[in-house]
């Protein structure tokens, strides 16, 4: 990230990254009155992300290139209007957003890039804007968008906005997507969707992570994952390590999500893409968010590399090795 001039307030921010997210699971407890559902889910961030440039304008207008076949209004220009009313700026901007995560791939592409236009205009406008308070803006644009401005990887509740940060260790993933997206509307109302499995606790959680980095570690890596710093526990030293890749498998198997048959049924070559991820990954293939995007721990070592990956890619998918994050990299764009 660069601005364009230096020791003076910025007139221009390039680069600005909007990641992606994986779901390690996403349980439908239930129902709401207003007809949204009670969810449980974590959130991991990983280094596929968006790029998003910002030019200063001094006349109020808000300005989007780039992004081709989003609509004139997408998330990025909804979020700049929604903040600059809510802080009465007169200020307005110029965007440049150069997509590269798939959209309605649930990987949350287009909410990242909207929570990177409230953490970068808050920052480009002068605005000092608290963490909460743009967080209560992200949730009137979409249920993913405020975990991308709290920052930290999250167990979430509610219909996602209720966060508590979690520590998670660091992997690799394949992360593919099969050409084609899904409506999250569409595989929430499937007959398929499960709408009833129990409630879990962060608590209960956090134990299995706990259990499953301490089984084969030492004294030292079970005092390290007791104090619940289990971002340096070994699955990270081991990162390109099959057996790193077998844990994950294991400390995956939490829970599965629940709109992952609905997905499928909607979307049929799905069948194909968890077949060809688990001749690639380490264990079955797991959906991300509402789909069609599908991940499994990447194996690394002689199984294979990132390059042969790619060209195993069939036509008009996306696929990558992409590693995931401790944080959001905008995390200290905004202060608590």
């Amino acid at each position: 990230m660069s601005s364009r001039v230096s020791g003076a307030p910025a007139r221009a921010l390039y680069g600005v990254p909007a990641p992606a997210k994986l779901n390690w699971f996403v349980h439908v407890l239930g129902r709401r009155d207003d007809g949204m559902h009670r969810l449980q889910t974590v959130f991991q961030f990983i280094d596929w992300c968006d790029l998003l440039d910002f030019e200063l304008l001094d006349d109020g207008r808000i300005e989007r290139e780039g992004g081709d076949g989003l609509p004139e209004e997408d998330l990025c220009v909804r979020s700049a209007r929604l903040l600059q009313r809510h802080a009465g700026s007169r200020l307005g901007v110029r965007m440049r957003l150069r997509k590269r995560v798939p959209a309605q791939a649930g990987l949350g592409g287009g909410s990242s890039d909207a929570a990177s236009v409230l953490l970068a205009l808050n920052r480009l406008w002068g605005l000092r804007l608290r963490r909460g308070e743009l967080q209560a803006l992200a949730a009137r644009l979409g249920a993913d968008v405020p975990v991308f401005v709290f920052g930290r990887n999250a167990f979430a509740e509610g219909i996602g906005e209720r966060l508590r940060a979690v520590e998670l260790p660091r992997w690799r993933a394949v992360v593919a997507w099969p050409g084609a997206g899904l409506s999250t509307a569409q595989v929430f109302a499937s007959p398929l969707l499960t709408r009833d499995t129990p409630a879990c606790t962060m608590e209960g959680f956090c134990e299995h992570l706990k259990r499953g980095l301490a089984a084969e570690g030492g004294a030292g890596e079970r005092a390290e994952v007791e104090r619940a710093e289990v971002e340096r526990a070994e699955v990270e030293r081991d990162s390109d390590r099959p057996q790193a890749a077998s844990r994950m498998r294991e400390l995956l198997a939490f829970g599965g999500n629940d709109l992952q048959a609905a997905a499928v049924e909607l979307l049929p070559r799905m069948q194909e893409l968890q077949r060809w991820l688990a001749s690639r990954g380490d264990g079955p293939a797991r959906m991300s968010g509402s789909g069609s995007a599908m991940f499994a721990p990447w194996p690394g070592g002689e199984q294979g590399s990132a390059d042969s990956l790619a060209a195993s890619v069939p036509a008009g998918w996306s696929a990558r090795v992409c590693s995931t994050l401790p944080r959001h990299p905008l995390q200290h764009w905004a202060e608590d």
